[in-house]
């Protein structure tokens, strides 16, 4: 018996799937069709359809196709978009020569117009009966796979657009998020607040601890640098007479890249006169409840890992824990914590594995056992309060001077949104910031100083990570699988 292996069926490259579109893209205009198509009119869409179907009607639909059966005299095809798909009958034999020849031409991945009858299929399949069909762009290359959708999570990230295609849980999650910020925006303006813009472009990065991404205004002869966050400018609107302001918009930051960190992301800041940041607790709470109750069915929160196994369940159900930050503190790393020299609670972080640099500070190491040991560890949702004054120059002290006035939401073992009352003493402010920047006051916004001495009312501020808040919300492992454009490292 010979040992010669028997040849698989030859598997088409990409370059010859390639050549055979552009072929057909080439008979297509031959045939005197425009490949690329113009305006196509229609009354309703494929997904709309769907969830509204009834038979009888005479409809105009126009998607890609995503899926086409050639069954000899008759094809079926699936037509759709992101936000879902209707099937399409045709009788080849009712196609007029010209109308066949064009037909042949069409892959999987071209966008057409459909026109017809709806009717169900003896399967029970909601369907329309094609009288006319319009070519709108010929694909040049193929789809992904048909069966498994783009499984590379790389190129999910590279190639978001084939992602969209070949994932229908991708393209839901989006279209999700989407409807979330609309939500967001809808609930924050029937409560009185007004949406702003505020300046990206930055002539002192202010607003949080960060390393800022740097540019140069030619016209202006001038550094700047893009926002890392909009808080400055909005607290100049309620020293200007705002009384309830939001943005929902881009921050930058020059730093890692992680499951959790992109260096562009979004984030919603709000600020509310004469609240405190109790109130924005509550503020908080009443959100992130109502967008899950509106888009997850409930408050219980499955996060599942890449096969499908469930990892454990968040629990949203008010109301939501809140505990101060040195009694977490105590509760994980030891009742006596405190109560040691910064160099025994240096050794005391080292023998629960947290690891601290020789160049922190001890509230740094202190902030390190809270992020290790605490942040990490807790995943129903919980309002850390009264932090270290030394961690937060933004916010107004407590009474006693050692913590300030502020929550950290914790939920999923990461900060979704941290909460203040926020410091409206100009002078302490300066001190503070001051503090903050040691010897390169250059990184002082002076001129929000002097706003803030044309009286700014006492108010509470939020921010919430948006792109964090999809994820806790979804279940999505990663930021990158809730920003549609993940920052990536170029492709040599």
């Amino acid at each position: 018996m010979s040992d010669a292996l028997t040849p698989l069926p030859h598997q088409s490259t990409e370059a010859e799937l390639i050549a055979v579109r552009r072929d057909k893209l080439a008979k297509l205009r031959a045939l005197g069709v425009d490949p690329f198509g113009a305006r196509y009119e229609v009354t309703t869409t494929p997904a709309a359809l769907q969830a509204d179907f009834s038979e009888g009607l005479q409809v105009k639909v126009a998607g890609r196709i995503t899926a086409l059966r050639d069954m000899g005299k008759s094809c079926f095809i699936q037509v759709g978009d992101i936000h879902g798909s209707i099937q399409g009958y045709i009788g080849t034999k009712n196609l007029t020569e010209q109308e066949a020849a064009v037909w042949k031409c069409l892959d999987r991945g071209d966008w057409i117009g459909i026109e017809g009858e709806t009717f169900i299929t003896r399967t029970g399949e909601p369907t329309i009966k094609v009288a006319k069909f319009t070519v709108l762009s010929k694909a040049l290359r193929p789809m992904p796979d048909k069966w498994h959708g783009l499984a590379d999570r790389e190129q999910k990230y590279r190639k978001r657009h084939l992602d969209l295609i070949g994932n229908p849980e991708s393209a839901a999650l989006f279209v999700t998020r989407s409807l979330m910020l609309a939500e967001i925006r809808r609930f924050l303006q029937q409560r009185g607040f007004l949406e702003v813009e505020t300046p990206m472009l930055q002539d002192v990065a202010g607003g949080a601890a960060a390393r800022p991404f740097e540019t140069y205004h030619n016209a202006l002869g001038m550094p700047l640098t893009l926002r890392i966050a909009p808080e400055l400018f909005l607290k100049r609107l309620l020293v200007g007479g705002f009384t309830k302001v939001f943005e929902l918009n881009r921050n930058f930051r020059n730093e890692g890249i992680s499951r959790r960190h992109n260096p562009e992301f979004t984030m919603l800041e709000a600020y509310w006169a004469f609240a405190d940041f109790e109130d924005m607790a509550d503020l908080v709470e009443e959100l992130v409840c109502h967008l899950a109750l509106t888009f997850c069915g409930g408050l219980l929160i499955d996060h599942k890992d890449d096969e499908g196994k469930l990892l454990r369940t968040i629990n949203l159900t008010r109301p939501w824990r809140r505990a101060a930050y040195h009694e977490l503190i105590s509760a994980a790393a030891g009742g006596d914590f405190f109560d040691l020299t910064p160099s025994g609670r240096r050794d005391r972080c080292e023998s629960l594995g947290v690891q601290v640099s020789a160049g922190m500070e001890d509230h740094e190491v202190i902030q390190q056992a809270f992020e290790k040991l605490v942040e990490e560890k807790s995943f129903d949702p919980c309002f850390v309060t009264r932090v270290s004054s030394q961690l937060v120059p933004l916010a107004k002290l407590s009474p006693g001077g050692a913590t300030v006035e502020v929550y950290e939401l914790i939920i999923n073992g990461q900060e979704i949104s941290p909460g203040y009352s926020e410091l409206n003493d100009p002078d302490v402010q300066r001190e503070r910031l001051e503090h903050q920047c040691g010897e390169e006051t250059q990184k002082v916004d002076y001129e929000f100083i002097e706003t803030l001495e044309h009286g700014m009312p006492p108010a509470g501020g939020i921010g919430i990570g948006i792109d964090r808040l999809c994820m806790m919300l979804t279940g999505a492992p990663t930021i990158r699988d809730v920003v549609l454009f993940p920052l990536l490292k170029r492709k040599e």
